[in-house]
């Protein structure tokens, strides 16, 4: 297992921005305006009880010990252990256990950071997709809005949280999304798929007729789409040597194709040309594969292929799809080489562990010294201003800076 000295010296490491015409430094006169697309909240305890209905107070997810270990119970999952012996970890990694629990503490530690805007999703919120409840679901994810309304809304300058919507009650979820955009959120977060569990062919997928009217709804509001990771169903689907890992880069990030192909293939973006949407924390490098594997499939299958597109579903990615990204230096090298650079978003996926809190910099030159600095402004910012109709503050509006 690294040690805490050698995972320290990782997130260190860089080769320096020697040639650079900007920088990913705080502070530095020269810095590119950097939007981190995927940051969580870290809500307190009882974020939930006083805003939920009583009869579903015995069913909200809730921390217990049993035989010594502490576990997450949620409804919809075994249960989630929690590691509570804290002795192999650094300073750091206890430190981003704590933070982010208020408004001005995040601000600062973006500050520390060199972040001008952050892309706020839920920490524990995050449960309130791990139901087929759809009553349940919308009652925690209104719950959950209106607590990151209170908490940010005021703040809509540095700090912009995505509004949750469950999927299962398509009305219900239409209903919410006019809510929440006369509240003043600035985009929506919905589960990977619409119910929760296994991929099953008599499943429902956004790419069914029923789903029309949510796409509509956000064409109307003007709102972007976001897709979390890890939502839609349980990511521990492999036990036994390495599960953590496997879990990881298969079940939880490419789990997120499976949206992406759903509203390409479909038709979706085809009738809806404003819709926007993006993939959240699952990475970069796929992107290039999944839309050359789809239009080969659009081309060399057309005797099964429906509906009949008028383009092949990358053209429809590249003119809607985003995706986001922390250190993925194949991804960009496959994004420079494949023309898909406009469509990708970087974040530092505050405060969680796989990010690159309070390193960025160090992370950003080790990673995108292959990009010309027009990239690099794209990526670290501009996509993302564009993506969520972010306004760039005069001091970045230089040339080739919007």
């Amino acid at each position: 297992m690294p040690t805490v000295e050698t995972t320290m010296s990782k997130r260190l490491e860089t080769p320096g921005a020697s040639g650079w015409e900007r920088s990913a430094h705080p502070g530095d006169s020269n810095k590119y305006f950097i939007v981190s697309a995927d940051c969580h909240a870290n809500e307190p305890k009882d974020w939930v009880k006083s805003r939920i209905a009583p009869e579903y107070l015995k069913r909200l997810p809730r921390l217990e010990v049993i035989d010594g270990q502490a576990f997450i119970i949620t409804e919809g999952n075994r249960p989630w252990k929690i590691k509570t012996d804290t002795t192999d970890w650094g300073p750091e990694d206890i430190e981003r256990n704590k933070t982010g629990r208020n408004v001005a503490e995040r601000l600062v530690d973006q500050d520390r950071d060199g972040i001008d805007v952050e892309i706020v999703f839920g920490n524990k919120g995050i449960h309130a997709f791990g139901t087929n409840d759809a009553g349940f679901s919308m009652a925690m994810c209104q719950a959950w809005n209106d607590w990151a309304h209170e908490e940010f809304g005021d703040h809509q300058d540095r700090i912009l949280p995505m509004a949750q919507i469950p999927t299962l009650d398509v009305d219900a979820a239409v209903k919410e999304i006019e809510r929440v955009a006369k509240l003043g959120f600035r985009g929506v977060t919905i589960p990977v798929k619409p119910e929760y569990g296994p991929t099953g062919m008599d499943q429902r997928n956004y790419n069914q007729a029923e789903f029309e009217p949510l796409w509509s709804a956000l064409e109307d509001t003007d709102m972007p789409l976001t897709i979390h990771v890890s939502t839609g169903r349980d990511p521990r689907a492999s036990s036994g040597p390495g599960g953590a890992v496997i879990n990881y880069a298969v079940h939880c990030c490419a789990a997120s194709q499976e949206p992406v192909a759903n509203l390409c293939a479909s038709g979706v973006l085809e009738r809806h040309p404003k819709l926007r949407f993006a993939t959240i924390e699952a990475g970069i490098g796929w992107v290039s594969w999944l839309l050359e594997a789809m239009d080969e499939a659009f081309y060399k299958h057309r005797m099964w292929v429906s509906p009949d597109l008028k383009e092949p579903p990358s053209y429809y990615y590249r003119r809607q799809g985003f995706a986001s990204f922390g250190e993925d230096r194949s991804g960009l090298d496959l994004g420079v080489t494949h023309n898909l650079i406009d469509n990708f978003l970087w974040a530092n996926d505050y405060p969680h562990h796989e990010g690159t809190w309070p390193h960025s910099a160090a992370a950003i030159e080790r990673t995108m010294g292959g990009l010309s600095d027009e990239e690099r402004a794209k990526v670290l910012g501009l996509n993302a201003a564009r993506f969520w109709n972010i306004e760039v503050p005069a001091r970045y509006q230089t040339a080739g800076a919007s």
